[in-house]
């Protein structure tokens, strides 16, 4: 027998449009607490964007203010980036980073060119970085290059005449998504920007910093704030090595961050105010993923009024019961990226005196 037929209850009404997950009460306290500097941001005028070791804490810090200003206002009286041209080369999966790449761009009323397999394009036939670089500088006024090739960034910037953004070199880096998990961070606490004294935070990172992109460069972010930060509680999981590279611990150190290795989650979990998790190592074309304890639930034992990052996609490792709790962040953390990034572009192609009192480049 067939079942008579209902109507989906979400489809009796209009969509609510409304999100629990956006409010502009903590883009507006950021305002309010940090001082503008926008002539900070012409340091960014044509400039290629590989490393978070190229960001000090004065540039981080207006990068948020101007990122902050433009999510209090996202419909733009003047879209700064008219007649420009993006192009996004993805050559390894993506959704949230070239997504918001490309929505921060059409935000900003530019244009797009999207590659998104390298099958499509002259690498396929053995071009070389190098040329292809030659033909992106023709073609576009600045790219996003994404591969699982850790060198391929490099090999481009030689030919390049154009400001690149690297949005993921294989397990190296990905320094604009520890921008928008440090947007996201100071959001929260926007007296991290400042030098008020308050109570120092410990942020507990789940993943590994040799092999996680992410974790790499947000490391290197956090390590300019180290008068904010009392320790960073790398969890790994149990069984894993050393979840450093050679010298990298050490670098962190001497930027002054205090580091701690843990191989359990459980029983630090309740010490920590901000929880950054990511289970997913890519290695080449494939993951590993980290096991054991490396889990959060509703019933996780997380501290009252500490936040839970993740850089998405997730899996297991962060539950969905989560989702409707004070601890989510990581929805605001990724709507954040898209103004974050719409603030680094502005800044990069020379138009930041559009949305910010500076003088323009001369």
């Amino acid at each position: 027998m067939v079942a008579t037929p209902t109507l989906h209850p979400r489809l009796q009404g209009p969509i609510d449009v409304r999100s629990p997950h956006v409010g502009l009460e903590h883009p507006r306290r950021l305002l309010a607490t940090v001082p503008e500097n926008p002539s900070a941001l012409l340091a960014l005028a044509t400039r290629h964007i590989v490393s978070a070791l190229q960001f000090d804490r004065e540039l981080v810090t207006q990068l948020c203010r101007l990122a902050a200003s433009i999510e209090m206002q996202p419909k733009l009286l003047h879209l700064p980036l008219t007649g420009k041209i993006l192009i996004t080369a993805f050559l390894e999966p993506s959704t949230r980073t070239r997504l918001s790449f490309e929505s921060a761009w059409h935000r900003l009323g530019g244009d797009i060119l999207s590659i998104t397999e390298a099958a499509t394009t002259g690498i396929a036939k053995g071009e070389s970085l190098r040329d292809i670089a030659e033909m992106f500088s023709n073609y576009g006024d600045a790219v996003v290059l994404r591969d699982n090739n850790e060198h391929s960034v490099y090999e481009m910037l030689d030919t390049l005449r154009v400001p690149i953004i690297n949005a993921g070199n294989g397990i190296d880096e990905h320094p604009t998504q520890a921008l928008s998990d440090i947007y996201a961070i100071v959001k929260w606490r926007p007296q991290l920007l400042t030098d008020e004294p308050g109570d120092r935070l410990r942020i507990g990172i789940i993943g590994n910093p040799a092999k996680m992109r992410t974790v790499r460069s947000l490391l290197l972010l956090l390590s300019l704030f180290p008068h904010a930060i009392d320790e960073v509680v790398v969890v790994s999981g149990a069984g894993t090595a050393d979840p450093f590279d050679p010298g990298q611990r050490e670098l962190l150190e001497e930027r002054g961050l205090r580091l701690r290795v843990e191989r359990q989650l459980q029983h630090v979990l309740q010490t920590l105010d901000v929880v950054y998790i990511n289970s997913i190592a890519w290695i080449g074309d494939t993951f590993e993923r980290l096991t054991g304890d490396l889990r959060l639930t509703a019933g996780s034992a997380v501290k009252d009024g500490a936040i839970i990052l993740h850089p998405l996609a997730r899996g297991a490792e962060l539950d969905v019961s989560l989702d409707d709790t004070e601890h989510n962040w990581y929805f605001s953390q990724a709507r954040g990226a898209t103004f974050l990034r719409m603030a680094l572009l502005t800044c990069m192609v020379e138009r930041v005196h559009r949305v910010a009192d500076v003088e323009p480049p001369a």
